[in-house]
């Protein structure tokens, strides 16, 4: 078998994935490469990749995809704001903040809650920067938060807000064996089960029959 190009956009860790391909298929290399989540889609369509990890909402046309779970959200503060000493945020909460709003954004909103910075960064991560500059806050997926972890920053869940569903895409016609293996570890398949390919039992080892068992000789009377 040939190799398998994994793609992932920021923030997802394939890691443990990964191994678990490592370790069913350790003759298939498998290559992880990241990509900018608005070219994900495009990436798989011209098929760069042969699947990818990326967040969902997307455009799904000419491509298959799965969900596989939902990020929670976090708004990103200086470890000085106030904000620090809740335990969780709501909408409301932000009502008279500074707020940034990052190009990249990947949750599904027309604009972020407070009051809205007109000039918007291009980057999440310079977004984070900003926010370390004192200049606003920033509303991302946890697993966003964590990815450009400072240590003057923090953050806190925040409730009423879009959530990110991270997902598997791959293209429509192009549902490989090795695909369907890789959709088998994410759902948590096991290795012999009976969706998708799985590796062939071993025979049970042929044993010899019994002999056949003698008649006694009848007694004459």
């Amino acid at each position: 078998m040939t190799g398998f190009r994994l793609g992932y956009v920021p923030g997802v860790t394939p890691a443990k994935w990964a191994r678990i391909w490592t370790e069913r298929l350790p003759r298939v290399p498998l290559e992880l490469v990241q990509v900018s989540a608005a070219d994900a889609p495009d990436v798989v369509r011209r098929t760069e990749v042969d699947a990818a990890l990326l967040r969902f909402p997307i455009d799904r046309t000419g491509l298959h995809a799965i969900p596989l779970y939902v990020e929670q959200t976090v708004v990103v503060v200086p470890k000085e704001h106030l904000i620090t000493a809740a335990d969780e945020v709501t909408i409301d909460d932000l009502a008279d903040e500074l707020m940034l709003h990052p190009r990249d954004d990947v949750l599904d909103w027309e604009r972020p809650p407070g009051r809205l910075i007109d000039d918007r960064p291009v980057r999440t991560a310079d977004a984070v920067e900003l926010v370390a500059m004192g200049t606003g806050l920033l509303v991302v997926p946890q697993s966003l938060a964590r990815l450009h972890h400072r240590k003057d920053l923090t953050y806190r869940p925040l409730t009423g807000a879009p959530e990110s569903q991270v997902a598997l895409s791959w293209p429509e016609d192009e549902t490989s064996e090795l695909v369907e293996h890789f959709i088998g570890i994410v759902r948590g398949r096991t290795v012999n089960s009976t969706r998708g390919p799985a590796t062939p039992k071993k025979r049970p080892a042929r044993t010899q029959p019994p002999p056949p068992r003698q008649k006694k000789p009848r007694r004459r009377r």
